[in-house]
């Protein structure tokens, strides 16, 4: 591992790092992080180690600029991408993308519908989305800003994404491209790298310990007897961070150390 060079790392850096990591060997998909830290984690991974990826401007364009929050009078537009040719991208498994979740269980459910009861909900959310469509038919990960025991349950209680429990009651072609990769919280990094598909403790940030993420989790995790601190942000990658890609700190407000 490279280590940093010139003063301590924020837990957001490696956050942003994780959340690169995420499209590592995604080629020439369609990168969709939807986000504070994704989108910063998008241009970071296009930046270095994956420089084919398209990237969404989340409307209707895909865009080159570096920048993380560059619009409007800063966006570099590559090429138009309207409505009805983003389904082009959704139905045959060429796009990762990454959303949030109010709620997500051990296999990978998703939900950011309601809360409680759907016929009477105590919190009514953002609806379904696209979130049904995006994890049958695109690899998904998940940003969890506040990684808590109310968001990652036991239980959601609508399922908006589709996780890996429900995905094998459809047959081998519907679920042909559902792959529901990372993970990524304020306090670590996880995976479905288990032979159920339940969510395992891929790596803790610095000054977290693996007791103190299960803590923080609705149910049980899965840990392995050794779990790595997540990768560090190289001094390369901090430069481009703080001077290019998010060069007003929106990362540090999302979070705060």
């Amino acid at each position: 591992m490279t280590e940093p060079t010139h003063g301590p790392v924020s837990r957001a850096d490696v956050c942003v790092v994780a959340m690169a990591e995420c499209f590592r060997g995604d080629g020439e998909l369609l990168a969709n992080p939807i986000g504070t830290i994704p989108m910063i984690g998008g241009r970071l991974a296009r930046a270095t180690f994956e420089p084919d990826l398209a990237m969404t401007d989340g409307e209707a364009r895909l865009i080159a600029n570096p920048e993380a929050f560059a619009w409007p009078d800063g966006k570099v537009i590559e090429t138009f991408n309207p409505y009805r040719q983003m389904f082009g991208w959704v139905w045959n498994g060429r796009r990762h993308v990454v959303m949030g979740g109010t709620q997500i269980d051990q296999y990978g459910n998703q939900n950011f519908a309601a809360i409680g009861d759907y016929r009477r909900p105590k919190v009514q959310l953002l609806g379904y989305r696209g979130a049904p469509g995006n994890t049958i038919n695109n690899t998904t990960s998940y940003w969890v800003p506040n990684h808590s025991p109310n968001v990652l349950c036991a239980n959601v209680d609508t399922v908006c994404g589709v996780g890996y429990n429900r995905a094998a009651l459809l047959d081998e072609h519907q679920r042909r491209f559902h792959e529901i990769r990372y993970v990524v919280t304020n306090l670590a990094v996880l995976d479905f790298a288990t032979p159920d598909h339940r969510l395992r403790l891929r790596s803790v940030h610095p000054g977290v310990t693996p007791e103190e993420v299960q803590e923080a989790t609705g149910f049980d995790l899965v840990i392995p007897d050794e779990v790595p601190q997540s990768r560090l942000p190289t001094a390369a990658e901090i430069h481009l961070i703080a001077t290019v890609i998010d060069p007003t700190g929106q990362r540090l407000v999302e979070v705060p150390n």
